[in-house]
Order: structure tokens, then sequence, then C-alpha cells
């Protein structure tokens, strides 16, 4: 053990072997070099992993700090900024304060839609709207045959001829949504997870949504969703009992190819759910789609009760938890509640 040289000792501290200064930057260049003449060159997983940066701009729909396309393609919009200009210079000289509704001490006024309820209506109207956006500022013309509504058509009716070039308007696609959501029975939810399917192929596929694939695309989300979300999910031949002309066939091939387009990663995490509906809000207010007010009633002053309830017991629940952990004598934190009150 007293030997310099033993292995309990390190160079730096016996000043009888002094350290040989070495370039890492021309070893780590000599052990990186490989030429085609050693062989297949395995890559290393850190070169091969995309970027977080490059993830969340490339893939909306999977991540919730990137921007949604339609709300990126709604600002855009020449037509919607003139709009907007319009609206808000009628606003400041034509609204008047009693055309308002404000809350009061014994009136409360608050929309009928959270992020966990929306509401069914305005839900339809905004999520049609993004579509119409989608179709409108759409950057070419790149389509599958799948989508192809001359190839695959979803009626008996004769397709015309300029069906790739006219653009729909936002009635039409509303009308179109509204009707599978009411004949299916389907929720506010699903039409969200929709347009979140929507944008997860338009991504993956690299395709662009246009007058002559519109219905069909919609049409895959829309199956796609009510599977994935509702519990009773609609079986394909009962859309088939909805669009008369269109075969089971048909639905399930159209169904199999929106599966591999989205690389069958059909999950809608929490936070993207959350954004694509909050933006589903801002879109709804730059074009004046606003959500109706109506005043708190007994019934619903009951169900917000419950459900703050459930939330406080969960919180409770964590604070318990929390307070079984061991601190520290340094970091000793007290965990101080208020009780809330409410009637």
């Amino acid at each position: 053990m007293g030997n310099t040289v033993s292995c309990c000792v390190s160079p730096e501290e016996s000043p009888k072997l002094p350290r040989q200064p070495v370039d890492r930057n021309e070893d780590y260049q000599i052990i990186t070099d490989v030429s085609d003449d050693t062989g297949p060159y395995l890559q290393h997983i850190s070169d091969r992993e995309v970027p977080d940066e490059l993830a969340q701009e490339s893939n909306p729909s999977d991540h919730a700090r990137a921007s949604t396309i339609f709300l990126c393609k709604s600002q855009t919009d020449s037509e919607l900024r003139d709009k907007r200009k319009s609206n808000h210079i009628n606003h400041v000289s034509h609204t008047s304060p009693l055309s308002k509704k404000y809350s009061s001490c014994s009136t409360i006024f608050i929309d009928d839609s959270t992020v966990s309820q929306p509401n069914l209506k305005s839900t339809i109207k905004c999520v049609t709207l993004a579509i119409y956006y989608h179709i409108k500022n759409r950057d070419s013309d790149r389509s599958l045959d799948i989508f192809d509504e001359k190839m695959h058509p979803l009626s008996r009716e004769q397709v015309p001829d300029n069906y790739s070039v006219m653009d729909p308007e936002h009635k039409l696609i509303y009308r179109f949504v509204r009707t599978l959501f009411s004949a299916a029975q389907l929720t506010a939810e699903c039409a969200i997870v929709t347009l979140v399917y929507l944008e997860r192929l338009l991504t993956y596929a690299e395709i662009d949504i246009c007058p002559c694939n519109w219905k069909r695309i919609v049409l895959g989300a829309i199956l796609l969703a009510s599977k994935v979300w509702d519990d009773q999910a609609v079986w394909n031949v009962d859309y088939c009992q909805i669009l008369k002309d269109i075969t089971v066939e048909d639905m399930n091939e159209m169904e199999r190819h929106f599966l591999e387009l989205l690389q069958f990663n059909i999950n809608v995490p929490a936070s993207v759910y959350a954004k694509y509906y909050f933006d589903l809000r801002s879109l709804a207010e730059d074009n004046n789609l606003l959500f109706p007010l109506e005043p708190l009633s007994n019934d619903r002053a009951q169900k917000l009760e419950a459900i703050s309830r459930l939330c406080e017991d969960k919180y409770k629940d964590l604070s318990r938890a929390a307070m079984r952990r061991s601190f520290s004598a340094d970091n000793l934190v007290g965990i101080r509640r208020s009780n809330a009150v409410l009637s």
C-alpha cells in the first residue's frame, strides 16, 4: 500500500507520476472516423432520435407545446384580419353597455361549455370552421386515392367535374358533420378528438385536405374518434345506414388506411386535448362564434359544487401522502390548509 505505483493512489496525488496531457479531441476523432472499409457503421441512438423542438414543430397533435395547425392557418387569413378589425370598430362604436351580460350578487352568467363537457353545437361549429380554414389556406393539393371522392364516392349522385377546384363553404362542412354527429349521437369531446386525428393524418401522411378529399378524411376521423373515445362505439355498418350509398367494405378499407397512415398512434394526451379545446375557443372568439351565456341554475351549481368537492378530496389525499414523507431539518416545510366555503 505504501508503493506510489499502487492502484489506491491516484496519479494526481503522486509527485513521482506526472500526468501526460491528452488531446481528447484527437482521440475522439480517431474513434468516430469510420471509413467504408470497416464495414457497416451503427449510428448512435442520440443521433437517430428527433430533437424535441423538431418533433413538436412537425407533430402538433402529439405535443402540447406546439401550435395547432388550424389556428395558424386562420391567423394568416387576410379576410379574418379585416373582419377582426371591423368587428373591433363596430364593437367600440355601436356596443351598448346594456347589451352585455354581467354577473351580479343574485345572478351569475356562465357559458355552457367546459373542457370536460363542451357545448356540442358550439364545438361542432368551431371544428368545422377549423376544417374550413384548413381547406381554404392549404399549401398544395396533395392527396391519396383512398380519400378521393371521385374514385370512392359517398353517394350515387354524379360528382361534378370541378369538384377538386371549388372550395366548400363553412355551412356545407357544418351540415355534413352535424348530420353524422346527430345520427350517430356522438359527443362534443368526440368532435375535438376528430380534429386531433385529422391534423395528425395531415402531418404524418404529408397530405392536404382539399375539395376532392375533405369528406372522406373527415368521415374517417369521425369514425376513428367515435371508436376510441365513446364507450358505446358506432359500428361501420351504422354509418352505412346514415350514408345510404356507401358500402361496409369501403368503410373498412378507409379505416384500415387511416390507421396505417397514423402509424396506429391513436393516443390523445389530456394536455393535447385541452390545447385543442382552448384554441377552438380562440378561433370562435376571432370569428364571433361566441359561446352562449346562461344564468347559473341550481342544478348546475350543485354539479359544480360536487366536482369541486371531488377535487378537494383528491388534494387532501395528496397532502396527506406528502406529510407522511420524511422531511430534513434543513428544508422543513409546513403544509397549511385553508378551508373553502361553498354555498
